[in-house]
């Protein structure tokens, strides 16, 4: 049994090592993680960042989507980033490290706006993933309802909304509730997403809830 869980063990490290987004990670530490090719590819299909603006980016470290979106908004956009774990700081981003269940951390979320709104939502949240889906996917669920509970108070009027979900029970209702909050929902899978992940990318713009 020990034998068998080492072969998959380093079938699975092979695969990985071969993984082109990983080998472009190893070459390259600014990218801090794939999911900055992710981002890469919805931004050139969605473009839904642009200079000056403001954005909430939850689920943040390593950092992969901050250092993207920082280089995109220039000095003048601001990047309010929250996660349980600790991030390397990035220029233009205000780090807050906490988990997005404390009411304090959205309160501190909200301060750093200093009440302003923002441009965009995004978030690359998970929980840890125990590989049993009806574990995970309620947890993961959990999550994304608190990311888009923050639309309501803080995301401005046409702001965007990007979210990462996993498919499962629970979903459908939720693409619904976005779908009726703004003006487009696209479902989007990146070439840089594995493809044996349930993991989707949900993109939608033009907020509407005043």
């Amino acid at each position: 049994m020990f034998c068998r869980k080492n072969k998959k063990k380093n079938v699975w490290m092979k695969k990985y090592l071969k993984d082109i987004y990983v080998k472009k990670v190893k070459q390259n530490s600014e990218f801090r993680s794939r999911s900055w090719f992710k981002l890469q590819e919805i931004q050139k299909l969605d473009k839904i960042f642009k200079p000056n603006i403001t954005i909430i980016d939850l689920g943040c470290s390593p950092g992969g989507w901050s250092k993207f979106v920082s280089l995109k908004i220039g000095l003048k956009g601001k990047i309010i980033a929250c996660d349980l774990l600790p991030m390397k700081k990035i220029n233009n981003v205000s780090f807050i490290q906490g988990n997005l269940c404390d009411d304090n951390i959205i309160n501190l979320i909200k301060i750093k706006l200093n009440n302003l709104k923002a441009q965009v939502i995004m978030s690359d949240i998970s929980p840890n993933i125990s590989g049993i889906k009806e574990i995970d996917i309620p947890k993961s669920m959990y999550l994304s309802e608190l990311a888009l509970n923050l639309c309501y108070s803080v995301l401005d009027f046409n702001g965007n909304f990007l979210i990462k979900i996993f498919q499962g029970i629970g979903v459908n209702q939720y693409l619904k509730k976005i779908d009726s909050l703004f003006k487009t929902m696209k479902i989007r899978k990146p070439d840089a997403s594995r493809s044996h992940s349930c993991e989707i990318y949900v993109v939608a713009k033009g907020y509407q809830n005043k």
